[in-house]
């Protein structure tokens, strides 16, 4: 199953290039909760209660062209945007040797330098696009695959990691090079596009291999498979739980192979991983 949220926060089924909405079946499930509303993305706390309830009202929902949509976030309330440093140790090896990328700084993988959080605001969907900031600054892709938890969880065991995914997504962490630490420079509005829509797990047969593809203006500039990753999937669930309780609809940002580079305004980037969607986003000036 695909979801996807659109337009003016509608909930969407998609089937082939086209989006059933099946909006109503929100006002079916009930009343959101009032303020102060809990912990956790409602509707990803409540997704499996509703997967029954779209799916029949998708057969005869209205439906939409995808390319006629503004495609937002999948997730709306993430209580955290959670991301993975240096998780490709061919990404350390770049890092390392451009001076223009590291500062002066010698690089560690997520094994010595943890995670970091990026700002919420920073999350948008595929059809914003990436407004960049900062002219002075160089800009970089760096394409990634996302989870998306699906319920509350801390100190998860590795073996059940796997159990509190909601479904994954397609993402780009944008960075803007410079000495500050990663939050900072990470967190710009538009610096987290996740999108195009939220694959649910029956979907992807194992999210740790996975080809990941990422072209500017149609060259090639990051190629890999998930199977490189340094923490896993599993890991990344399991490591993030043993310092914050997760909560539905936090998204984790799982790490960018090597091949980053520099991107301008009104160049393109095309982000694909195999089983979970693609996404083609602009960059704005």
């Amino acid at each position: 199953m695909r979801i996807c949220r659109f337009n003016n926060d509608s909930l969407g089924l998609v089937i082939g290039d086209e989006i059933a909405d099946v909006t109503s079946v929100l006002a079916s499930a009930g009343t959101v909760p009032a303020w102060p509303l809990p912990s956790g993305d409602w509707l990803v706390k409540n997704l499996d209660n509703l997967r029954e309830p779209i799916m029949e009202a998708a057969k005869s929902a209205p439906r939409v062209a995808l390319s006629d949509v503004t495609l937002l976030s999948p997730v709306a309330n993430p209580t955290k945007v959670i991301a993975a440093p240096v998780n490709y140790l061919a990404h350390q090896s770049e890092v390392n040797a451009d001076s223009n990328v590291n500062f002066g700084t010698q690089v560690k993988t997520i094994e010595s330098a943890g995670l970091f959080l990026k700002a919420n605001s920073s999350l948008v969907g595929v059809s914003a696009g990436v407004r960049l900031r900062n002219d002075d600054r160089r800009h970089d892709h760096e394409g990634e695959l996302v989870v998306v938890i699906g319920k509350t969880g801390r100190d998860i065991p590795e073996a059940n990691a796997l159990d509190y995914v909601a479904g994954y997504s397609v993402g780009l962490d944008m960075t803007a090079r410079g000495p500050e630490e990663r939050s900072l420079r990470k967190s710009i509005d538009t610096y987290s596009v996740v999108g195009p829509w939220l694959t649910t797990p029956e979907e992807v047969a194992d999210p740790d291999n996975l080809e990941l593809l990422l072209t500017v203006n149609g060259e090639q500039r990051q190629k890999t498979n998930t199977n490189r990753m340094i923490f896993n999937t599993r890991k990344l669930i399991a490591y993030a739980s043993s310092f914050y309780t997760l909560y539905p609809g936090d998204i984790i940002f799982t790490g960018t192979p090597d091949g980053v580079s520099r991107v301008y305004p009104g160049d393109e980037m095309y982000v694909e991983i195999e089983s979970v969607g693609s996404m083609q986003v602009k960059v704005l000036g």
